[in-house]
């Protein structure tokens, strides 16, 4: 069984997060303001259904689904585009497949060395965030 991915995390590192937005096709306005966040995740889960919100002090996302279930998911807040997306556990990854308008677009989350790590990419363009657990919030 994967380790939990539940909690609040955190960010720590954020590499090629501009290169993965201009293959999103977000503005260069967004992108300037984007790169200086530092963005938090929650997730929860009850059984295979899941819950992860991106927070920040400039816009915020959720995403929810159930494992093995696809969905139709707007990226809004993200660049706006309807995708059909499909999450599964490959090994001890959570990865989704979105299928729409941008080609090879998608993310996996796993956790390593008690951190939670992020891979989004799109038409080859990879961005690796790296998030750390906020136990201060988890005990409140």
């Amino acid at each position: 069984m994967p380790a939990s991915l539940s909690g609040t995390w955190d960010m720590v590192s954020n590499v090629n997060f501009e290169g993965y937005m201009i293959a999103l096709g977000i503005s260069v306005c967004i992108r300037k303001i984007a790169l200086k966040l530092k963005m938090k995740k929650v997730i929860e889960n009850h059984g295979d259904h899941y819950i992860i919100k991106t927070t920040s002090t400039f816009r915020n996302y959720t995403v929810a689904f159930k494992v093995g279930q696809e969905f139709e998911e707007l990226t809004q807040g993200l660049d706006n585009r309807h995708v059909k997306s499909l999450v599964t556990w490959e090994g001890n990854k959570l990865v989704c497949q979105q299928i729409g308008e941008k080609q090879n677009r998608g993310w996996a989350h796993w956790i390593e060395d008690d951190k939670l790590h992020l891979e989004l990419y799109c038409e080859g363009e990879v961005c690796k965030q790296v998030f750390k657990k906020n136990y201060m919030i988890e005990e409140q």
